[in-house]
């Protein structure tokens, strides 16, 4: 696992969401970009598997939090405005990702432990119906909510920011909103405890 601290702005990203969103992703990235070979490789996994890098972001390298919305699972709408002030853990996923059930039961430690301390947890899911996303949920414990993705208004809310090039994909924001650090692929329970730790440390 590597662990790097750059600029937003040296570092090229892209955004996965569907096949559309994915087109627009490939297109921008190198040929020779390991994520852009697995979704060229027509395995069916129907994933792109990121390497577990991490990166974090000083305050003075944060970009500006930008506005959004979208809707839960359970139809309640949450905005940007609703997280104001808060830690928050952000993971995009869908049931059919093996790294996101293999990371699952990691988030929901992670969600006991910190939940108390006012972090609050959202999933993103970017493809599931609301029973096959649920029906994972249950499996696995989960109690934290989803967004329900589809449309991809979430990730491209984000886009500017850190967008995610693998699913899955672990967003950290500060109080203010912006983007601390990224697990790209699947996650460590002991990264992202630090990762979180290291966020509520910091002063709004």
């Amino acid at each position: 696992m590597s662990t790097e601290r750059f600029p937003l702005d040296r570092r090229q990203v892209f955004g996965l969401a569907g096949a559309g969103l994915l087109g627009l992703a490939l297109s921008a990235c190198s040929q020779d970009d390991p994520l852009a070979k697995q979704a060229r490789a027509g395995d069916n996994k129907n994933y792109v598997a990121g390497d577990g890098s991490v990166t974090e972001f000083a305050p003075d390298q944060r970009k500006a939090a930008k506005d959004f919305q979208g809707v839960l699972f359970d139809g309640k709408r949450v905005t940007s405005k609703d997280l104001e002030g808060k830690v928050v853990v952000m993971n995009f996923w869908f049931a059919a990702c093996a790294p996101c059930r293999v990371e699952a039961p990691d988030l929901k430690a992670m969600h006991t432990e910190f939940a108390p301390k006012g972090v609050e947890f959202y999933g993103v899911n970017l493809r599931d119906e609301k029973a096959t996303a649920e029906a994972f949920e249950k499996n696995f414990g989960i109690t934290y909510p989803s967004f329900n993705d589809k449309d991809g208004q979430v990730l491209l809310s984000v886009s500017g920011l850190v967008p995610p090039g693998a699913v899955p994909t672990t967003l950290i924001f500060d109080r203010k909103g912006r983007v601390s650090a990224r697990i790209l692929g699947q996650l460590e329970k002991g990264t992202l405890k630090t990762l979180i730790a290291s966020a509520l440390a910091e002063r709004a």
